[in-house]
């Protein structure tokens, strides 16, 4: 099994690789924000929970998304290994994750990092913004307070990553092709 996570900060291009990642090696995508943007739509009471979050630019709860994620491992096991887009945001989700897929006899194979300048990822989220109707990608301050809350809480998951020697950083700037191309020579030889 390939057992990616996607990492990067937001508008780092994770999704947009994920969906050339899933085709190329027949992954189960884990989107938390694909997963959240569902409860959200479906205004579940989870959905609207996450919501007042998400609008703030704040991580949603621990609690919430490794349910969601224990729920997508379990009916998708059988498949060639599983992508997170978007998750684990801090040191202690990541491990959390570890714990889960440890109960499931499956590991992380490996952490690639989309690395993304700061004004590169403001110009990318506004431009989202105009045609995505995300709330959290109109707003500058918003934005802002979504990059700085990735720089504090989420990237130190990079070190967690580090120590277990699965941490890859690709620069995520450049033609998306260029891009994918670069992870991809890190996964092949893993597959």
């Amino acid at each position: 099994m390939l057992n990616l996570v996607l990492f990067g900060p937001p508008g780092a291009g994770k999704g947009t690789q994920a969906v050339k990642l899933i085709e190329r090696y027949k992954l189960v995508h884990l989107s938390t924000g694909d997963l959240l943007r569902g409860e959200i739509a479906g205004q579940t009471k989870l959905g609207l929970e996450a919501k007042s979050y998400m609008e703030k630019g704040e991580l949603v709860p621990d609690s919430v998304v490794i349910g969601m994620i224990a729920n997508k491992i379990e009916a998708n096991k059988a498949g060639n290994g599983f992508i997170f887009d978007g998750f684990p945001r801090t040191p202690k989700q990541a491990a959390s994750l570890d714990e889960l897929l440890k109960t499931n006899a499956i590991a992380i194979t490996v952490m690639i990092s989309l690395e993304v300048q700061h004004d590169a990822l403001v110009a990318r989220l506004l431009n989202r913004g105009k045609d995505s109707g995300r709330a959290d990608d109109k707003d500058q301050s918003i934005i802002e307070n979504r990059i700085k809350v990735y720089h504090k809480e989420t990237t130190p998951v990079i070190d967690y990553y580090n120590a277990q020697g699965k941490y890859k950083a690709i620069n995520g700037e450049g033609e998306i092709d260029s891009i994918f191309e670069s992870i991809a020579k890190i996964l092949d030889p893993l597959k």
